[in-house]
């Protein structure tokens, strides 16, 4: 239906939601409550997408909460969020004739697909005489314009920390909009029920609300117990899976529900304090998000292509019982199963054993990088596609400034050293929390009667190991040698 446009009708404008699901320092919003018209905003679901939205199944269900907390958001501002499917050219083109908006405000995306897709979008609403504007916010800096002095980009992340931190200005926080002005009849949208975002039969997600409140209230809520709690002591404490060591805000910022510009403001009180350094550590990890962005910028195929090209020539193990074993969680090594096992009840893993079950999959199973890379990809609630790649090649060593091939976790040497009585393991694998410290991370080293004492039979009510480490270790040391001659000759 086309809205009535007489002499009286003011022509609104369109604030098109991405990966900003927020009001507070949202520059389109912002630039779109300021231009005194109504503001139309919407969410479109992106048909062939395939860095739009969601990126994964345990994404959508978050993504499917934070769109409700952002129509509420809106409501309570005065306005509400419409949601449309389809090609965004089609939509937008097709809303405009509708409504006669004079202008479409957006916030910038950076993978190569979503690129495309604005620059097309940018070019056809001018040619229209429809204005389009588009601002900065899920990053910290624009990929495309930080390069070394030989206009090259960076390719290491300690010269990339130290230009973006000495040419880096945060940008201020803004408040969000005490209200938006509304049409005076908002166009007709679809219902975030029919998208199906949740799960439902089974309802792997059932647990997820205990831990996580998707919105931009909760992601508010989150840095502020984490400025409060955990950030005193991060700079250990975050390699700890068992405490409450790290800010959890990953999930937010994937989302945008929380800009990484209010995270860096709210830090700089800290470093007049005694939690400087742990502020500072903090501060690393935002960066290193950047440069993983910047990275896919400039190497949009990072998710797919080894960034080291020797690694082409590797052959990879298919092994579908070690794959299948590793994503369940029954490897038979506690660390890496209980890691798994969070994943899987809470959409979440801890970043240290993020890295522990990365190496075992690649390392011990070789098994290929990009397989664990799409798993995470369906499984976390803070999948973030620049991140995920860049963390993938760094464990694999095919990356930018990554892991050296022969850095070889040792999972019951990394359990034992940051989950040191077991707490972690207990809570993942319950069927272990009998088991003394001194065999938590080693159940199949225990006597006979002390597995027996603890309730545990190995390849019954836990799995024996299926590799073992050093012969593993050693598999995969010559692989990469053979990998090393073969290039070389």
């Amino acid at each position: 239906m086309k809205m009535p446009i007489n002499e009286s009708y003011v022509r609104p404008v369109i604030v098109w939601f991405r990966r900003d699901l927020r009001l507070k320092d949202n520059l389109a919003l912002h630039a779109a409550a300021e231009c005194r018209q109504p503001v139309i905003c919407i969410y479109v679901r992106e048909h062939g997408a395939p860095h739009a939205g969601a990126l994964g199944a345990a994404q959508a269900w978050w993504l499917h909460h934070s769109l409700a907390a952002l129509d509420q958001s809106l409501k309570d501002a005065g306005n509400r969020l419409i949601l449309l499917s389809g090609d965004p050219h089609d939509v937008l083109e097709h809303l405009i004739e509708q409504t006669g908006a004079t202008a479409v405000y957006w916030n910038r995306r950076y993978a190569a697909d979503g690129i495309a897709v604005d620059t097309r979008i940018k070019s056809r609403l001018r040619k229209k005489g429809v204005d389009a504007h588009s601002f900065a916010g899920f990053l910290m800096h624009e990929p495309g314009k930080l390069l070394t002095k030989q206009d090259r980009h960076y390719s290491v992340f300690t010269p990339f920390w130290r230009a973006f931190e000495a040419g880096f200005h945060p940008l201020d926080p803004l408040p969000a909009p005490k209200t938006i002005a509304a049409p005076d009849t908002f166009p007709a949208g679809e219902a975030l029920d029919h998208w199906n975002l949740l799960p439902k039969k089974p309802n792997w997600a059932r647990g997820f609300s205990d831990h996580w409140t998707p919105g931009e209230k909760g992601a508010l809520a989150r840095l502020d117990d984490f400025l409060h709690e955990a950030i005193a002591g991060y700079k250990q404490g975050r390699d700890q899976p068992a405490k409450s060591g790290t800010s959890r805000l990953s999930p937010h910022l994937a989302m945008g529900e929380l800009s990484p510009h209010r995270i860096w403001h709210a830090t700089a009180p800290l470093f007049d304090a005694s939690q400087g350094h742990d502020a500072a550590s903090f501060r690393r990890e935002l960066v290193w998000r950047e440069f993983s962005w910047h990275m896919m910028f400039h190497r949009p195929d990072m998710a797919s292509v080894n960034l080291d090209r020797r690694f082409d020539a590797f052959e990879w193990d298919t092994e579908k019982k070690h794959l299948s074993a590793w994503q369940r969680g029954m490897t038979g090594y506690p660390i890496v199963d209980a890691g798994m096992r969070e994943l899987w009840q809470t959409g979440f893993m801890h970043n240290r054993v993020r890295m522990i079950v990365a190496s075992f999959l690649i390392k011990d199973l070789l098994i290929d990088w990009r397989v664990g890379e799409r798993w995470f990809r369906d499984t976390l609630v803070d999948i973030d596609c620049a991140n995920n790649a860049m963390n993938w090649q760094w464990v694999a060593g095919c990356g930018a400034d990554a892991s050296p091939w022969f850095r070889i976790f040792n999972p019951v040497k990394q359990g034992e050293a940051f989950d040191a009585d077991g707490a972690y393991v207990r809570r993942h694998c319950p069927e272990l929390a009998r088991l003394p410290e001194k065999f938590i991370h080693r159940p199949f080293e225990a006597p006979l009667n002390m597995l027996e004492e603890a309730g545990v039979t190995l390849g019954k009510t836990y799995p024996a190991p299926i590799v073992a480490h050093d012969k593993a270790r050693d598999r995969a040391l010559r692989a990469f040698k053979s990998l090393s001659k073969t290039n070389a000759s």
